[in-house]
Formats: structure tokens, C-alpha cells, sequence
């Protein structure tokens, strides 16, 4: 197990390590932020030139990425360029209104995906099987930013139910958890399904309905604990990909996270807040997904040993 542990754990770093190389270098393909900087005037050369030193891009590539790499290790990702504050300061005043819309969308998603994945799988072949394959085609066919703005337009702008924007209160978190959480709600259905079939069509289950135990009993005590593994995995690796969709819903809904931040900055050319943003929920990514798979190699210890079937 430890020897697992150790080379996971490798691998995050390393994963970590191409990221950043990969977002560090890839931002300066972007052109000069001095320049934006200057748009709106015609500064001087020694003016441009005491900026630019100012902000450290006078520096070679390999220096300005290396001090980069000694500040990620700290998490300081440096101070911005148009505020002057510090970019974790600014990540970490966004990054609980982003967890909320995160959170917000995988409970929406739940609630919608595991009632209609175990219906249309103990349903097989009926109307209700039917419709449930329907709704998950449907829910993965949405492009979240329409989804977005219909909501908007309908129980914000039409009903007047809801806030169509900002951060205020639990009535502001439902219509972009909705949006969120609804192409995610139509993977998870799926996968409930095609999980519990499998579970259903095992021994053990014939077994125990012979035993005169109802079929609900059935199916909740047993099938669908087993079913669970292969979605909490699911789960866990879309919480991270959940948190890289917030960048779209959060600018639907002005929401105030960090995918917003990270859209101002880039328009703004704010190297720091950009690198620091983007690797920063990069890093939340790796980090949940090595913890779903240590988790889910201490259900399975198969998996540690390369004998499991996934």
C-alpha cells in the first residue's frame, strides 16, 4: 500500500510539474502585458522600460519560471499586475464561492442522476427505461451556457423567483448549481444504470430474492451499495472537472469565483492572477483525484495490485 501511496503521489507532482511548464509558457505566447497596460496612451520608452523591470519581465525565461516554481511550492503565485495585491489573497477571497457552485452542481446532479439511473435500470425495456435514456441524451446535449441564460430568462426575467446574478444567499446558488449540475446529472444517470444492470445480473441477487426479501430491499441493501464504487469514482473525478466548468456558468451568472477572476485577468493580461488561478484549481484537480483513487484502492484493494478489472 505505501508503495502505492508514493508512486501516486509521484505521478500528482509530476502532473503538477507539466502543468505549470505548460500554463507558465503558454501565457506568454499571448503577447506583451506592458503593452495592454499602456493601451490607452503613448508612454515613454524609459517608462515602459521601469514597468517592465518593475514586474520582473525583464528577466530570462528560465529565471522568471523558475522563481515561478519557488513560488508555487509556498503557494505564492506573486502579486498582481493591475491591483498590486497578493494573487493568493485574491484566490482565496473567490475560492469559497466557487467550492459552493461546485458543491452546489455534484448535489443537483445526484439528486436527479440516481433516481432515474435506478428506475431505468430495474425498469429495463419499459417506458420508464425509455425516458430516463431520453433525459440523459438531453442533459448531455446541453450546452451549459444556454441552459444558463433559458433559466435566466425564465424564472429570473419571466417568474422573478430567482436572482439572475451575484452572490447573495442560497437563492442565488440554485440556477447556476441547475446549470451546472445537469450535464453532469446526465453522465451520472447513465453510469447509475449501466452499474446497477451489472450488479442486477449477478448471483447474489437471484440469491437473495429467492430468499423472499423484496425487491426494493433488494436493490437498495444490495445492489445498490455495489453499484456505488464505479460512481463515487465518477463523482470524485468530476468534482474537478466541475470546478474547470465554473469558469463558464460563473461568467453566465456573474457569479464572483474564480473562474471570473481568472476571465478578468486574462483580459486584462494579468500574468500572476492567470497562472496562479489556473494552477491553482488544477492543483484541487490532481489533489481530488489522487484521493479518490488511494480511496478507492482501500474498497478495492485489487486495484494497488493491478488484479482488478479497472
Amino acid at each position: 500500500m505505501l508503495t502505492y501511496v508514493i508512486r501516486r503521489l509521484f505521478h500528482t507532482i509530476m502532473v503538477i510539474f507539466v502543468i505549470s511548464l505548460i500554463v507558465f509558457f503558454s501565457i506568454r505566447l499571448t503577447g506583451d502585458p506592458v503593452s495592454v497596460m499602456f493601451s490607452a496612451g503613448e508612454p515613454s520608452k524609459e517608462a515602459i522600460e521601469e514597468v517592465t523591470k518593475n514586474l520582473g519581465l525583464d528577466k530570462p525565461l528560465y529565471i522568471q519560471y523558475g522563481l515561478f516554481l519557488k513560488g508555487l511550492l509556498t503557494l505564492d503565485f506573486g502579486e498582481s499586475f493591475r491591483s498590486g495585491m497578493p494573487v493568493t489573497d485574491l484566490i482565496v477571497e473567490k475560492i469559497g464561492a466557487t467550492l459552493a457552485l461546485a458543491l452546489g452542481g455534484i448535489v443537483v446532479a445526484i439528486l436527479i442522476a440516481f433516481p432515474v439511473g435506478i428506475l431505468s435500470a430495474v425498469k429495463r425495456g419499459t417506458s420508464v427505461d425509455f425516458f430516463g435514456r431520453i433525459f440523459s441524451l438531453i442533459g448531455i446535449s446541453f450546452p451549459n451556457f444556454w441552459l444558463g441564460i433559458m433559466l435566466i430568462l425564465v424564472f429570473a426575467v419571466t417568474l422573478q423567483w430567482l436572482p439572475s446574478s451575484g452572490f447573495d444567499g442560497f437563492s442565488s446558488l440554485i440556477l447556476p448549481s441547475i446549470t451546472l449540475g445537469m450535464i453532469l446529472s446526465g453522465i451520472l444517470a447513465r453510469l447509475v444504470r449501466s452499474s446497477m444492470l451489472e450488479v442486477l445480473n449477478q448471483q447474489y441477487i437471484s440469491t437473495a430474492k429467492s430468499k423472499g426479501i423484496s425487491t426494493w430491499s433488494v436493490i437498495i441493501q444490495h445492489a445498490f451499495r455495489n453499484a456505488l464504487l464505479p460512481t463515487i469514482t465518477f463523482l470524485g473525478l468530476q468534482f474537478g472537472s466541475l470546478l474547470g466548468g465554473t469558469v463558464i456558468v460563473e461568467q453566465v451568472f456573474s457569479w464572483p469565483g474564480v473562474g471570473r477572476l481568472i476571465i478578468d485577468a486574462i483580459n486584462q493580461r494579468d500574468y500572476p492572477v492567470i497562472q496562479g488561478g489556473v494552477i491553482f484549481l488544477a492543483i484541487i484537480m490532481v489533489v481530488v483525484n489522487l484521493l479518490v483513487d488511494l480511496s478507492y484502492s482501500i474498497i478495492d484493494p485489487r486495484i494497488k495490485t493491478g488484479k482488478g478489472s479497472h
